[in-house]
């Protein structure tokens, strides 16, 4: 007998945001850990068919805190956070790289987290929220995850 589809999405994002809680330069492996558990969650959150009833307002993430938690990622990841979006290769001109780890993980994390605040007191409605949020938003950040964090682990890189 499994898990339900809401208790795994719930529990993946539980760990997920206890992982990027605790992100450290002391602790050795956290960003292995976070590319193991991206391609779990992905597939736990198309596994769940959200009501379509289901009430779609979450917390939102004070944005200082957001940006706070950025900056902090964004420090730890050092070279590993910037990458190249498909698109940006195309133009000889292109001086920076547009993607940024550090904003993929961030975004995931207040989405993931605003989710976790109404699982307490409505499954469904989290379940509705983070399932709409992957397909408009947190989605996106994910698979960009998902492809650097691919990237650096075949470069040796997932670890300082």
């Amino acid at each position: 007998m499994g898990h339900s589809p809401a208790l795994e999405v719930a529990a993946l994002a539980q760990r997920y945001c206890e992982l990027i809680e605790g992100a450290a330069a002391t602790h050795f492996g956290w960003l292995r850990a976070v590319a193991r558990i991206l391609p779990r969650l992905h597939a736990a959150i198309h596994s769940v068919e959200p009501s379509r009833r289901a009430l779609l307002q979450g917390h939102r993430a004070d944005l200082d805190e957001r940006f706070e938690l950025y900056s902090r990622l964004r420090a730890l990841l050092a070279d590993r956070d910037a990458y190249w979006l498909e698109f940006d290769q195309v133009s000889d001109d292109a001086m920076e790289m547009t993607g940024s780890l550090a904003d993929d993980l961030t975004d995931i994390y207040c989405e993931l987290q605003a989710g976790l605040v109404l699982y307490g007191w409505s499954p469904e409605s989290a379940l509705a929220t983070w399932s709409r949020g992957f397909e408009w938003h947190w989605g996106r950040h994910l698979i960009d995850a998902e492809r650097h964090l691919a990237l650096l682990a075949s470069q040796g890189r997932l670890d300082p």
